[in-house]
This record gives C-alpha cells, structure tokens and sequence, in this order.
C-alpha cells in the first residue's frame, strides 16, 4: 500500500517540520515548491494523499485543486492556509478538498488528520488511473489509465465521481451491489455517507450511458438489493440473475 504524502507548500520551515512528524510516523514524503507543477508531479508519481498550502504565489492551492478536479483527479487533498477567512474553506470543500486545516497547527493533529482521510477514502482513489485494458460495453469503451469514456469513439466528459462509480459497476458486472457497498468501494466509509448523494450519482451517470435514463439497461435497480451493472443491456438480465431470497 503507497503511504507516500505529497506536501506542496512554499514555505521551507513548514515542509520540513511537516515531512520530518510525518516520516517520524512511518510515511514517506515528497515534497514541492509550489502548485504549478502538481499535475506533473502526480503523472510521474501517486501518492496516497496531498497536502496542499493555499496561500503559494504563481498557482494558489485553490487554483491548483480545481484543476486536479477539472482534470477528473479525485485523489484525496488537505488544504492548509493560514487565512482566517472562512470562503477558503467553503471553496476548498466544494471542489472536493478533503479535509482542512488552518495554520498554525500541531503537527500531530495534520497526521491524525491524514490518517482519517486516508481510512475514510483508502489509498488509493476509485477513480485514480489504473493500467488495465479497455473495457468495452454496448457502444462504449472505459479507459482506465485515461480515465476516459468513450461513445462510438466520441470522448464523454465525467466528472471524477461519476468516473469512479463507473469504474465500480464495470468491475463487478452481473454483481448486485447494496447501497452500503457502493459506498464503502467509492469512499471508503459508508457511515459518513448517508445522504441521497449515491442517488444523485447514479441518475447523473445513467444520464450519460442509457438510452433512456427513467428505463436504465446498464445501471439497473434490484428492488429491495442495490443496483448491478449489465454489460449487455438486456432488460430483466439483473432479476433474473439474482438468486431468490431465503
């Protein structure tokens, strides 16, 4: 399991203090200056989380996570700032930042920190890139090292959660998930995630790959079970899969 955190901070004092309590507690620590090379960073290496300063000059933390975001990055990110303002945070978390925390701050508490989001989201993101070959169903095709989905060839923009849950279906194809499940595989917890967020995710996503989303073939519903991935859209494939209950 990679237990690397990436710290990109433009302050020297605090990468050092912070990559020194973090090595102290068994991670491994790679370091930057500042957030215009981020992108770059996470192509040549993954970390399991990023710790991300939002006051840096040239590319603000802010900045540089909507990027990743925009980009369809869900790894996992701790923003630091030393801004009382709370906009700041309600940005950061919007975007998908998460967790926060001001500065100054006890060392001890950004690790237990990081320990948290890292139980919570495991390390490795659902929708992080994978080498594994296409998956092909009906007209599309799901590029895992991309992160792509495709229709007859034509690029469709996902967002990264979307991406990830799709990446959940194709892997367990013909398996009835429970809502409790899909939770634990996309965020790692299923206890924090109690709203009708997976709800949202799923219309959003059968929007992009059914014909008719109210009529779904792909992503279909077992009633009183969860919801299973069909690779071949057969209408009625999913009940008749699913063996009765005892």
């Amino acid at each position: 399991m990679n237990q690397t955190i990436l710290v990109v901070d433009d302050d020297p004092v605090v990468r050092q203090l912070v990559s020194e309590y973090l090595q102290g507690r068994g991670f491994k620590v790679a370091t930057l200056e500042h957030g215009m090379a981020l992108q770059r960073k996470l192509q040549e290496e993954r970390p399991a989380l990023v710790v991300l300063d939002i006051m840096m000059p040239e590319l603000d933390g802010i900045s540089a996570l909507r990027a990743l975001r925009v980009a369809g990055d869900d790894i996992p990110v701790i923003l630091l700032t030393a801004r009382a303002d709370p906009i700041d945070r309600v940005i950061g978390l919007e975007l998908g930042a998460d967790d926060y925390l001001g500065k100054p701050f006890e060392p001890s508490e950004l690790v237990a920190r990081v320990r948290t989001v890292l139980r919570r989201r495991g390390a490795i993101a659902p929708s992080a890139p994978e080498q594994r070959a296409p998956y092909h169903f009906g007209r599309f095709e799901v590029n895992f090292p991309a992160r792509e989905l495709r229709r007859d060839g034509e690029r469709i923009t996902l967002r990264s959660s979307e991406f990830a849950m799709l990446k959940v279906f194709v892997t367990h194809a013909m398996t009835v998930l429970t809502r409790t499940q899909l939770l634990e595989k996309l965020h790692g917890n299923s206890e924090a995630h109690r709203n009708r967020s997976l709800d949202v995710s799923i219309w959003r996503l059968r929007r992009l790959i059914e014909v008719d989303p109210s009529e779904p073939r792909y992503v279909q519903t077992v009633w009183g079970r969860g919801y299973v991935f069909v690779p071949d859209g057969e209408i009625g494939a999913a009940e008749r899969s699913v063996p009765p209950l005892a």
